[in-house]
């Protein structure tokens, strides 16, 4: 089913200003409706690439399923504008190389971080991949079975882990990501990296621990300026209420499976 949103002057100048001031950064250029035009709100499933080694990830739920923390408007920009364009950009950028048969996450491992068109669509890529499946709709609460035990005994309790990585995100300059990774002793960290940077990446700066990412909070602007502004605590609050705490435990099993 097909939905409508109408957008007001007023959204459509906040959201012009945000575009404005990204302009030299942001990688997207999402065209914006006229006043009081009606916009359609497709289906996630619609949402294909362009021929390449990498498809978008599946979203696993509809684009109003994570309402209210996301709207229905601002996760279909975010999915099928800002994700599908980094997409598109890393299938240029592999195109006749070396790494274009290789997983994301051999090529993230393996890439040279000069090579900042491949560096940056590559981790817009993995982390938004990452991103879609750690949220999930009636999801929140708090952690169980094997990762509730490795958060208890690397950050004492939840509720520290909590305060710790709302802390980490609210204090975080500019655009970047907040992670929840496995570092190389099999230790929970909560660790940070600018634009599309990821821990996984080889010499890439990250502050805090590299490490095997189980978690992902994107605090781009384009991620959460059309229903909360300036007001990123509010986002990374209504991240909480959200968080697939059983996908996030797969991930985290996972890592010492490979091993």
């Amino acid at each position: 089913m097909k939905k409508y949103f109408l957008i007001t002057p007023l959204l459509s100048l906040i959201l012009l200003t945000s575009c404005q001031k990204k302009e030299l950064v942001e990688v997207v250029e999402v065209p914006l409706p006229s006043a009081e035009e009606k916009i359609n709100i497709g289906n996630p499933e619609d949402v294909k690439a362009d021929d390449g080694s990498f498809q978008v990830e599946p979203l696993p739920y509809k684009y109003d399923d994570l309402s209210p923390t996301f709207s229905a408007l601002a996760l279909e920009l975010h999915f099928s504008k800002h994700y599908l364009t980094y997409t598109n950009n890393l299938n240029k950028a592999l195109k006749g190389t070396a790494l274009e048969n290789l997983t994301i996450e051999e090529i993230i491992t393996k890439l040279d971080i000069n090579n900042a068109d491949l560096r940056n669509n590559a981790g817009g890529y993995y982390n938004h991949s990452l991103f879609w499946k750690v949220i999930a709709p009636k999801a929140g609460g708090i952690p169980k079975d094997t990762l509730a035990g490795a958060i208890q005994k690397n950050f004492g309790s939840f509720e520290n882990f909590t305060a710790k990585f709302k802390n980490t995100a609210s204090k975080h300059f500019g655009s970047g990501w907040i992670w929840l990774v496995v570092d190389r002793e099999g230790n929970l960290q909560i660790t940070t990296t600018q634009n599309q940077d990821n821990p996984l990446m080889p010499n890439a700066p990250v502050i805090g621990y590299h490490g095997k990412p189980i978690l992902g909070l994107d605090v781009w602007e384009h991620a959460y300026y059309i229903d909360y502004q300036y007001k990123r605590k509010n986002y990374i609050d209504g991240f909480f209420e959200i968080i697939n705490w059983n996908k996030v435990n797969e991930n985290y099993q996972a890592t010492f499976k490979k091993k």
